[in-house]
């Protein structure tokens, strides 16, 4: 079947002089002449059939029809190029290691760790991303992911990694923040995260002594934990986070406990290894070392300043 796709020269034309709102300055980004430009945006009207561009007494600008396709084009480009320079990175010996992992425990658990598997290993590439918590795929893009033990990633190898323990945090000059030492949180501005609108709930459930607020989802919402501790430091109110999470700022002192109080979490993490990658040594490497680092890393005690 004929394949309906452009060059990717002519989109790469299209796409210049959308940027730049005309044909001259997008011939000087492209080192090209004018006529040039034009010619291939007029091959590329004539192959879709819908017209693009047209001159106004302001210049070359899009057409509805025009800024709809460059509006759709412009992100596949992008994903091209990064596709591209994933591949011109590709190392000779294949000592690559793609792996996934939840933002959270990405940022603050895994990465400050990495120092130490990399010097292990110093012939590998590792390159981190984000493993979503909410897309489901049938077929992960990653060596070996760090989610929680609920993800789905059918026949992947699933190990149990670690647990995760939650602690209450305010800004050292948090209003209230004597009458939370207590345990009384009825004053407090609780901050929720929006995935998991049922954390304090459950927080508070396993210390019955601690006296909450009448409402438990109340309060503004975030979507990232890095932003809710943004907003704790903000003193926007009171955030429930993972402990390791926030170990760099009860150290510093930027951020303090706001009851000694730490209650497991209902979440765990789990390590997935791809069906394809099993048997390979780099792989069985990292996650032996995740496994014994998540071993080591035993809760510590926290204390309330």
């Amino acid at each position: 079947m004929r394949r309906h796709i452009p060059s990717t020269r002519a989109l790469l034309i299209f796409d210049a002089v959308a940027r730049h709102h005309g044909v001259g300055k997008a011939a000087e980004e492209l080192c090209l002449t004018h006529s040039a430009v034009s010619q291939q945006l007029r091959q590329l009207e004539t192959q879709i059939g819908v017209r693009l561009v047209q001159r106004t007494a302001r210049g070359t600008e899009l057409t509805e029809a025009g800024r709809r396709y460059h509006g759709q084009i412009s992100g596949d480009l992008l994903r091209l190029q990064n596709h591209t320079l994933e591949a011109m990175a590709q190392r000779t010996d294949g000592l690559r290691l793609l792996v996934g992992a939840v933002p959270v425990l990405a940022e603050g658990w895994l990465t400050p760790r990495l120092p130490e598997f990399i010097g292990q290993n110093p012939g590998c590439s590792l390159h981190l991303q984000v493993f979503p918590t909410h897309l489901y795929m049938e077929d992960q893009p990653f060596d070996v992911g760090v989610q929680y033990d609920d993800a789905v990633w059918p026949g992947a190898n699933a190990l149990p990694l670690m647990g995760e323990s939650c602690v209450a945090v305010c800004s050292p000059n948090a209003k209230g923040r004597a009458a939370m030492a207590r345990g009384d949180f009825r004053a407090a501005p609780l901050l929720q995260l929006r995935t998991r609108m049922g954390a304090w709930e459950e927080w508070f459930g396993q210390t019955p002594h601690l006296r909450a607020p009448e409402n438990l989802v109340a309060g503004h919402r975030f979507d990232l934990f890095s932003s809710l501790v943004a907003a704790v430091r903000a003193d926007l109110g009171v955030g429930l986070v993972p402990d390791y999470f926030v170990e760099r700022e009860l150290r510093s002192g930027e951020l303090v406990l706001a009851c000694p109080h730490r209650a497991p979490s209902s979440r765990g993490y789990s390590v997935f290894v791809a069906p394809s990658r099993t048997d390979d040594a780099l792989v069985g490497a990292f996650v032996a070392w995740l496994r014994a680092a998540a071993a080591q890393a035993a809760p510590r005690e926290l204390k309330a300043a």
